[in-house]
């Protein structure tokens, strides 16, 4: 009895969806506008908000091709309408009113896909931008890695070094992405005085390339006194390198690791599906246990909700695509943030509260408790079966997560335990032990705590923004597809 009544009620709720779209359907948008149709439909189905943008709202055109088709017309630039489709998007709310700071849209899902993996055209120096003391225009930046293998790594550019202009232009908030945007280009690098930032007379010309990065920056242990300390600074959740990471944890777990330290400050985020992997990595005692939970806007979660709630939850695992996972039974973890540590990263962090102690060395985070997924224009919005007529894609946000105790409300960025800033006088050298947020670590760790007032020697500038930020990937955390299944059902 209770199987038909579920049924009934599914029924009842695909039906109900289907009115606000089937109308629609069966009338095909006219060519010039396939990619303005597909970006209606795809955020009417799937945005967070939806119920929140009155132009998305299921009877906006009373289920009449031609009323939407005469509303796409105002909009001559796909990328005009995916704006004004958002709820209060970050570019017309840039002073902190903003609610959508992360959806975004493509002409290239080729050049999409390649990111959200951990590819793109770059000459291999991640670096921050932040403004220059007593300044809201001008720029200046800081190396914080060097890509291995790529254009930078073999020339003399490293951590900490600073630059103020590109190819003899002063880097401004105005003109920072036309300059830093060409495929070359020369840094002109410069020197702190304690007071203000001057030319040192040296450039270094760097070309972007099509580039993989290893998220794998660093994995060592490190061993102070009786314990052995695991350190692994880990710069995104890319998916393809899911197998490093585990076989990366199987070696700290050979060395009999009593520790972890895990380094996630300019980690921008990524899988949903890898951050579950890395915390049961770390963990391994609760293996089938809820890690996460996801709520999607009101229609697709109730559907969800009737046919397959499961779909919601993500939980701890014991194998990585069929292989054991080298997990390390911990009941503690240290992990290391900054201002660019963001989405997935967050995820781990809140995701592993409820159940074992993460203390939190370094700065606030970014404060981003929602997801997006990858929308093509096709029948179910997923790759299967694309309009091959363009290559327009969606990176909407379509869900909020929340760890196992409901907790998601992060918005202001999670705070550190013990924070310790970065100071662009004294970064230090990653991994080593006298690098500041590591020390903090490794302080704690020990027991060994009077160390931190040199470490908070230096100047602190005020961030503009990074490297992830910038270049598509955006700080985020997604799910792999689009449930094709539910949205068969729904239309």
């Amino acid at each position: 009895m209770k199987t038909i009544l579920k049924g009934v009620l599914l029924l009842f709720l695909l039906a109900f969806s289907l009115q606000s779209c089937e109308d629609q359907d069966d009338v095909a948008a006219p060519a010039d506008l396939q990619v303005n149709d597909f970006i209606w439909k795809g955020l009417n189905q799937y945005y967070l908000w939806q119920a929140d943008v009155p132009n998305l709202a299921d009877e906006r055109f009373n289920n009449n091709q031609e009323l939407l088709n005469s509303f796409l017309r105002g909009y001559s630039q796909p990328e005009d309408l995916f704006q004004a489709l958002l709820n209060k998007p970050i570019s017309k709310f840039p002073k902190g009113q903003a609610i959508d700071r992360f959806s975004w849209i493509v002409s290239d899902y080729t050049v999409l896909e390649q990111e959200l993996q951990g590819t793109t055209k770059n000459n291999g120096v991640d670096f921050r931008l932040s403004y220059k003391p007593n300044s809201t225009t001008d720029l200046v930046g800081y190396v914080r890695y060097i890509i291995p293998n790529s254009d930078a790594s073999g020339k003399q550019i490293k951590r900490g070094d600073l630059f103020t202009a590109i190819n003899g232009t002063q880097l401004t908030v105005s003109n920072y992405q036309s300059l830093l945007a060409a495929d070359s280009y020369t840094l002109n690098m410069a020197d702190f005085n304690g007071t203000s930032f001057e030319s040192n007379g040296k450039t270094v010309s760097l070309v972007k390339t099509t580039l993989d990065e290893n998220p794998i920056f660093i994995n060592k242990v490190i061993t102070s006194g009786s314990h052995k300390i695991g350190y692994l600074m880990y710069n995104g959740f890319y998916a393809n390198y899911d197998a490093q990471l585990n076989a990366a944890f199987a070696e700290l777990k050979s060395q009999g690791i009593t520790d972890l330290v895990l380094d996630l400050r300019y980690n921008g985020g990524g899988s949903i599906q890898t951050a579950t992997r890395l915390a049961s990595m770390i963990t391994g005692q609760f293996t089938d246990k809820i890690f996460a939970k996801e709520k999607w806007n009101a229609k697709i979660n109730a559907a969800f909700e009737i046919d397959n709630p499961e779909y919601l939850n993500n939980r701890f695992v014991d194998k990585v695509d069929g292989a054991a996972i080298s997990s390390l039974n911990l009941s503690k973890v240290y992990i290391l943030t900054t201002t660019g540590t963001a989405s997935a990263s967050e995820l781990v962090i809140n995701g592993l509260v409820p159940y074992i102690s993460v203390v939190q060395i370094g700065e606030t985070t970014v404060g981003k408790n929602v997801g997006s997924v990858t929308l093509y224009d096709s029948p179910t919005f997923g790759k299967a079966k694309r309009n091959l007529n363009h290559k327009y894609a969606m990176q909407p946000l379509v869900l909020k997560i929340v760890n196992a105790a409901d907790f998601g409300e992060y918005t202001d960025g999670l705070k550190p335990t013990y924070e310790q800033l970065e100071r662009i006088t004294n970064l230090g050298v990653l991994g080593d032990t006298s690098e500041p947020l590591l020390s903090v670590a490794i302080s704690q760790i020990t027991g060994a705590t009077g160390k931190k007032a040199q470490l908070d020697k230096g100047i602190v500038l005020k961030n503009f923004t990074d490297t992830k930020a910038m270049d598509g990937i955006r700080n985020q955390m997604y799910v792999k597809d689009a449930p094709e299944g539910l949205l068969r059902s729904l239309k």
